[in-house]
C-alpha cells in the first residue's frame, strides 16, 4: 500500500503497475485466502483444443525445460492465454503442494482473478518476468518464485504462457535468473517448432534480426513471397499481416528493396535448373520444358555459356 501511494510507482515498476490493476482495477483483496479458482472440464478441453498446435510443438521442449528444473522442487505449466494451464510437468512428490496453491490444469491464474502472479502479469504486460516470493498481489502465494515467458502462435498473436514456479524458500537469485531464461529459451523454441509445423508445405528462412531474441522465421512459398512471419520476425521488420496479404517479397526483408530484373530472374531459374540437371544441358532444357538449342541460346544471350 505504501508503494501503490507513490503515483509515480507505476511507471518505475511492472510489479506496482500490476499490484495498481489488482487493487483498483479488478477490486482484489491481498489478504483473502480461498482455494484456487476453477474452469469447468468443458472450458478446459476447449483450451486445450485451441493451444493444440502448441501444445503438440511443445511436448519435447517442456521435457526438456522439467528435465533442467524439476529437481530443484520447480512445475512446469504450459497456458492458454486466458491465464488456465493446459499442461503441466512436476514430482510426484511435491504434487500435493502444487495442487493445493492451483498449479494444475484447470486453474484459472489470470491477473484479474489472482492479482500479481507471474503468469497473469506476464500475460498483461506481453513480456518475460518473474514474480518472486512477496512480489505476489496476494499473500496466500508469498512462497512462491514464478518464472514466465508468453508464448505466441504461428501468426505471431498470444497464444498462451509457460511458467516454472517454486515453492522453495531458498531459491537464489542466481538461480532464478537461469530458469528465467530456461523459460524464455523454450518458449521460443515451442513457436518456432509450431511454426514450421504451421507452415510445413513452405521454405522457412531465418531473417537476420539479432536485435530480437528468439528466432525471427519467414515462411516463404515458391514464388519467394512471404506467407508467414513469427512474431520476432513481425517485430523485426515491420511485417503485418496486411503486408503479406499484398504479397511481400521475401528479398525485401532479407536484402532491402531492389529494382526488379526480368534478365536476373531468368538467369537464376536457367540457373537452378542447371544445377538440378548437374550441368547437363538436355536434361535442363527438359526440366525447362525447351529444346536444347532454346536453352542455349539463353546461356549466350545470360553470359552463361561456361555453365554449358
Amino acid at each position: 500500500m505504501s508503494v501503490l501511494r507513490d503515483d509515480q510507482a507505476p511507471a518505475r515498476s511492472v510489479v506496482a503497475a500490476s499490484w495498481r490493476r489488482s487493487l483498483t482495477l479488478y477490486g482484489l483483496d491481498p489478504a483473502q485466502s480461498r482455494p484456487p479458482v476453477t474452469v469447468t472440464e468443458s472450458e478446459l478441453r476447449h483450451a486445450r483444443e485451441e493451444m493444440e498446435p502448441l501444445l503438440r510443438a511443445g511436448q519435447g521442449p517442456l521435457d526438456r525445460l522439467f528435465q533442467a528444473v524439476g529437481a530443484a522442487g520447480c512445475c512446469v505449466l504450459l497456458t492458454h492465454r486466458n491465464g488456465v494451464p493446459v499442461d503441466r510437468r512436476g514430482v510426484a512428490a511435491d504434487d500435493k503442494e502444487f495442487h493445493r496453491l492451483g498449479l494444475w490444469p484447470g486453474a484459472v491464474w489470470s491477473e484479474a482473478c489472482e492479482g500479481t502472479n507471474g503468469i497473469g502479469t506476464s500475460l498483461a504486460e506481453g513480456r518475460a518476468l518473474t514474480i518472486h516470493h512477496d512480489q505476489h498481489f496476494r499473500s496466500r502465494y508469498a512462497g512462491l518464485s514464478c518464472s514466465v515467458a508468453p508464448v505466441y502462435d504461428p501468426s505471431g498473436r498470444l497464444a498462451g504462457a509457460l511458467d516454472v514456479s517454486s515453492c522453495r524458500a531458498d531459491l537464489t537469485e542466481g538461480l532464478v535468473g537461469l530458469i528465467a531464461a530456461a523459460v524464455a529459451d523454450a518458449a521460443r523454441s515451442i513457436e518456432a517448432l509450431a511454426f514450421r509445423d504451421a507452415y510445413s508445405h513452405a521454405r522457412i528462412l531465418l531473417a537476420p534480426a539479432m536485435e530480437t531474441r528468439g528466432a525471427a522465421l519467414l515462411a516463404v512459398d515458391a514464388h519467394d513471397l512471404v506467407i508467414g512471419a513469427t512474431r520476432q520476425a513481425r517485430l523485426a521488420f515491420g511485417i503485418t499481416d496486411d503486408r503479406i496479404a499484398a504479397q511481400l517479397p521475401a528479398a525485401d526483408i532479407l536484402s532491402g528493396p531492389s529494382p526488379e530484373d526480368l534478365a536476373e530472374a531468368e538467369r537464376g531459374v536457367v540457373l537452378r535448373a542447371l544445377a538440378r540437371a548437374a550441368g547437363n544441358v538436355s536434361a535442363a532444357a527438359r526440366a525447362l520444358g525447351i529444346s536444347r538449342a532454346t536453352l542455349h541460346r539463353k546461356l549466350n544471350r545470360l553470359g552463361l555459356a561456361d555453365h554449358g
